[in-house]
């Protein structure tokens, strides 16, 4: 069964690159979408995802504010801040909002996918978390 994964940018031209990319990888699969931060906060509790991917820019609340309160939430579950401002986000800041992983953009999609399946490689399937 493949590991669920819940995009949240404000971005749809984003959004539709991930989904595109991550749905071509065959242990990942997109459950869901969200344009702003209290968007990704109501979708990642109602459809329960495997792993969270969040913009840090986003409209109503950033991504580490999303990140600090789905933590408290959902304490198991993997956070992947991706963004233009990675370099910008100190590590102190990325930890205490609950974000296990900062990539930067620029890097690529590729590195995003590939640190997305080691972070889920050890998890149990979902429903178990």
């Amino acid at each position: 069964m493949p590991k669920r994964v819940l995009i949240a940018d404000d971005s749809h031209t984003v959004r539709y690159v991930i989904r595109l990319f991550l749905g071509n990888r065959t242990g990942l699969e997109v459950c869901g979408e969200a344009g702003d931060g209290l968007e990704a906060i109501e979708k990642a509790e109602t459809l329960r995802p495997d792993l969270i991917l969040l913009d840090y820019s986003m409209p109503e609340l950033n991504g580490a504010e999303v990140a600090s309160i789905l933590k408290k939430r959902m304490p198991a579950v993997p956070i992947i801040l991706f963004t233009m401002y990675g370099e910008n986000v100190g590590k102190a800041i990325a930890s205490a909002a609950g974000i296990d992983v900062v990539l930067c953009k620029p890097d690529g999609i590729t590195q995003l996918a590939e640190t997305a399946e080691k972070m889920l490689a050890d998890r149990p399937e979902h429903g178990d978390n």
